[in-house]
């Protein structure tokens, strides 16, 4: 393996290059699903988290289970760190530190982050890393899709892993890989009953992406800003703490919001720590949209209009209202597809196929999830990015 930056420099120069046609674009998938091939890696394994539990009990089973390829990803956002550091003793005294951390975060994140530390004997301060390197590294397609009868269907592909590290001899990113492991399907409960489902990292307590059957899904894409997380993360640590880990907000809005337009309201306009797109499909006609947020407000929020041919949304990591980067264009090959499928057609099956298509599918997915409101339902499946495809 190497920390791949002289690889990402010339892939980039040679994609910038290329202006007339992705080199690693193809003609839109149609025949991906059920899942097969060589893009597919199987399914994940499910686990009950029992919201009924002290928060440092919830999370036992599933990190025990998934404790070896926790540790193993652990480690490689500690060897991450020292690339830019150069000092194991100064990693090691940053590790009490950072534990203290955990302390500030809001209950009961910050509880379920001790008992998954204390499951699998890791430092604290090790849990904490984990749980917020999300709010920096990640890029993802997003879609939400309304077909003839008015039906909703919302999908995403998760993307992890730029610039961590290139293993040039399996020709992938290398955190990429050993976090497909670590994926797990969570089922949430109350009282026996299920309150919502989402797919994610095992041992991260943040939620990325769920369903709250018959009132909505959700999914959560990386927005790049000057004014990061990073900076919010700063802020944070030197003690102003008025603004949401984004991933605790989805999770507390998949867990106590009611309605669609309560989870709109909530994504909206409470206050973050980073920058970010939260997609957000219904349970009705045109009830989807792409809110993109500041860290402060909601800059724009772009909604379906199936009346006016407007009968799905995507989001990558890019502004709607703003071309995507030359380099990194995933928007435009998806719309290509989705409407080459047509409203007609559309369904938890196609938009599979969209995002089984190069480059949207690209050497940085872990995994597809299909959402469907009205059912309750999740899948997700692992995935794999045979050569040629693009980095990103």
């Amino acid at each position: 393996m190497m920390r791949g930056w002289v690889f990402v420099a010339v892939v980039a120069a040679a994609l910038l290059a290329v202006r007339a046609r992705d080199p690693f674009a193809e003609d839109c998938r149609i025949h991906e699903y059920p899942p097969n091939g060589p893009t597919y890696k199987g399914t994940i394994p499910e686990y009950v988290i029992n919201l009924d539990l002290p928060p440092s009990e919830r999370w036992i089973q599933v990190v025990h289970d998934k404790k070896d390829d926790l540790k193993v990803v652990m480690k490689i956002i500690k060897d991450i760190i020292l690339t830019f550091i150069h000092n194991e003793k100064f990693i090691a005294s940053m590790e009490s530190k950072i534990g203290w951390l955990c302390s500030t975060l809001p209950y009961p994140f910050n509880e379920e982050i001790k008992g998954i530390a204390s499951t699998i004997d890791v430092p604290l301060g090790d849990v904490v890393v984990f749980n917020i390197f999300y709010e920096i590294f990640t890029v993802c397609t997003s879609i939400v899709a309304e077909d003839k009868t008015g039906k909703l269907y919302h999908a995403r592909n998760l993307d992890f892993g730029l610039f961590l590290g290139w293993d040039v001899q399996n020709s992938s990113w290398y955190t990429t890989q050993k976090l497909k492991p670590l994926m797990v399907s969570l089922d949430f409960q109350k009282n026996n009953k299920t309150v919502f489902k989402s797919a994610n990292f095992a041992g991260y307590v943040g939620m990325v992406s769920g369903v709250k059957q018959g009132m909505f899904t959700l999914t959560m894409n990386e927005r790049f800003s000057l004014d990061g997380g990073y900076i919010g993360v700063f802020e944070w640590l030197i003690g102003k703490r008025d603004g949401w880990w984004m991933s605790f907000l989805t999770r507390a809005v998949l867990e106590n919001s009611t309605s669609y337009e309560d989870a709109k309201d909530k994504l909206a306009n409470t206050k973050l720590l980073a920058p970010a797109y939260f997609i957000l499909g219904g349970n009705r006609s045109d009830e989807g949209c792409i809110i993109t947020r500041s860290r402060t407000s909601a800059l724009n929020i772009k909604k379906l209009d199936a009346k006016n041919n407007d009968w799905f949304i995507v989001e990558t990591n890019y502004d709607p209202w703003k071309p995507p980067l030359i380099i990194d264009d995933r928007r435009h090959p998806a719309m290509n597809c989705l409407n080459k499928t047509g409203q007609e057609k559309i369904t938890l099956s196609g938009l599979y196929n969209v995002l089984s298509t190069k480059p949207i599918l690209n050497k940085l997915t872990v995994s597809t999830t299909l959402l469907e409101v009205s059912e309750g339902h999740i899948e997700t499946h692992l995935r794999d990015c045979p050569d040629p495809c693009s980095p990103w």
